[in-house]
C-alpha cells in the first residue's frame, strides 16, 4: 500500500502541534504517513517543532489556511490525502480506519470528533452538551478536524477556492451516498474555553457557511431548528439551563456578525487562544 499522504496547515502552532504530530506519528508503520506541515506566515516555532519529528516543512510567508493546503497538497504524490487541523490528534489507528471507509466505496470520510472541555466555562460546556446533541446525525465532514479524500474526491475539490470554512466546502462537495464518517475513527478536538472566544469561533463558522451559500455550495440537509430544540428540552434529552446557554451563544454570535458588518470589520478574525495551552513535550 502507497503511503498516506498527510496535509497539516500550521500558523503559529508551536505550542499544540507537538502532541498534534506525536499522536498521529507514534503508532505509525515505517512508510505509512507522508506527512507535510505547512508553516505559513508564522512568527514562532512551528516549522522548528515540525522537523524535530523528522516530517516535511514547507515554510511560507502567504498567510492564510487554504493557500497552505494547496501549497501542502502540491507536495503530495500518493493518495489517499489527509487534511488534518494542526490542534488536532488522530492517531495512526484512525487513520486506517479512514483508509477503510475510502476503500470501501467513500469518495471522501471523517472521524467522529470527541471534545475536549477541560477548563471550559459553565457556558461553553453546556453549549456545546446542546451542540452535540443537535448536531451528532448530521454533522458528517464538517467540524472533526479531519478529512481524507480519495483520488476522485480529490479530483471534485483541488484546486479549492479561498474560502473560510474549507471542512464546510468539502462536506458540501459530496452527497451522503458519496461521503461517510468512519465509526472506527477519533479525532480530539479541543473549542475554545471562554465564553467570548466561542462566541467568535462561532461567529466565523457562521459567516464561513453564508460564504458557501453565496458560492453556491448550498447545505443539503436541513439546519438545525428551534422545534427540534424545543423537543428535546421537552422529552428531557436537553436541560432547559444548557438550551439557554446555547441560544444565548446564537443570538451572541449573530450580534457580532452584525456589529462587524456594520464596522466593516467582518473580514478581521482573531486566532483562539484559549484551547491552545503549551505543552511541556511531545
Amino acid at each position: 500500500m502507497s503511503a498516506v499522504s498527510v496535509v497539516i496547515p500550521a500558523h503559529n502552532e508551536a505550542g499544540v502541534l507537538g502532541r498534534t504530530l506525536h499522536a498521529l506519528l507514534s503508532g505509525a508503520e515505517p512508510g505509512e504517513l507522508d506527512v507535510v506541515v505547512v508553516a505559513n506566515a508564522c512568527t514562532d516555532g512551528t516549522a522548528d517543532v515540525a522537523r524535530a519529528f523528522g516530517v516535511r516543512v514547507i515554510d511560507t510567508e502567504v498567510p492564510g489556511k487554504v493557500p497552505a493546503l494547496l501549497l501542502g497538497d502540491r507536495s503530495c504524490g500518493t493518495f489517499p490525502r489527509l487534511y488534518l487541523d494542526a490542534d488536532v490528534e488522530l492517531s495512526a489507528a484512525s487513520v486506517r480506519e479512514l483508509v477503510g471507509c475510502l476503500e470501501a466505496g467513500a469518495l471522501a470520510c471523517a472521524p467522529v470528533p470527541e471534545y475536549d472541555l477541560t477548563g471550559a466555562s459553565a457556558l461553553v460546556t453546556r453549549f456545546h452538551r446542546v451542540l452535540e446533541h443537535l448536531m451528532a446525525a448530521r454533522r458528517g465532514l464538517a467540524g472533526t478536524g479531519a478529512y481524507m479524500l480519495a483520488e476522485a474526491g480529490h479530483a471534485r475539490i483541488f484546486p479549492m477556492p479561498p474560502v473560510i470554512a474549507d471542512d464546510g466546502y468539502v462536506h458540501r462537495s459530496f452527497s451522503a451516498a458519496e461521503a461517510a464518517v468512519a465509526p472506527g475513527a477519533r479525532s480530539l478536538v479541543r473549542p475554545p474555553r471562554s465564553t467570548v472566544a466561542t462566541i467568535r469561533r462561532r461567529a466565523r463558522v457562521r459567516r464561513g457557511n453564508a460564504e458557501l451559500d453565496r458560492l453556491g455550495h448550498r447545505a443539503t440537509g436541513a439546519p438545525v431548528s428551534l422545534g427540534e430544540l424545543r423537543g428535546a428540552v421537552r422529552s428531557g434529552e436537553v436541560g432547559l439551563l444548557d438550551a439557554g446557554c446555547y441560544l444565548a451563544v446564537l443570538v451572541a454570535e449573530r450580534v457580532l456578525l452584525t456589529w462587524r458588518r456594520l464596522r466593516g470589520t467582518q473580514a478581521s478574525w482573531s486566532a483562539d487562544t484559549t484551547s491552545r495551552a503549551a505543552e511541556s513535550g511531545r
